[in-house]
């Protein structure tokens, strides 16, 4: 159970750009009808990050500093990005890609966040990088409306 949560139902053990595969793999679930909801959403995202910490140490012990495989925290940084968007096809395809692009560019603090050690540093600088993606897209619907 570890190995199939810790690499994100096993996108982690994609050949190519498993980060990506993961987040995609946390799209399809947030397409699930509901799944959108406040009380879901939240509250999993919560569950999977303290989860992800601890799976993400054995990870690391396993395979090595943040490694590939351990794709849990695309999982919680993509539901992150999401939280109180309207569901629509434009949005979740905006905010995967302008997630993907944070989530590889790392903007500070994210960046020097990855470097702690364990299952934390592999988690947090995804949910910081969820974080700048979900105020991103929330002042972009803000200003802009929905697309």
């Amino acid at each position: 159970m570890e190995k199939f949560l810790g690499s994100g139902f096993y996108s982690g053990f994609s050949p190519a750009v498993s980060g990506t595969v993961g987040s995609a793999v946390a799209i399809i679930i947030y397409l699930i009808p509901g799944f959108e909801e406040l009380y879901v959403i939240i509250p999993v995202s919560l569950i999977f990050f303290f989860y992800g910490i601890y799976v993400g140490s054995k990870f690391e012990i396993k395979y090595g500093k943040d490694p590939s495989e351990c794709t849990i925290d695309e999982f919680v940084g993509t539901w992150i990005s999401l939280i109180a968007l309207p569901k629509t096809v434009w949005i979740i395809t905006v905010t995967f890609l302008l997630w993907r692009i944070l989530d590889i560019i790392k903007p500070p603090p994210a960046r020097n966040l990855e470097n702690k050690k364990g299952g934390f540093g592999i988690m947090i600088d995804d949910v910081v990088s969820g974080f700048y993606t979900l105020i991103i897209m929330h002042l972009v619907v803000y200003l802009f409306g929905t697309f």
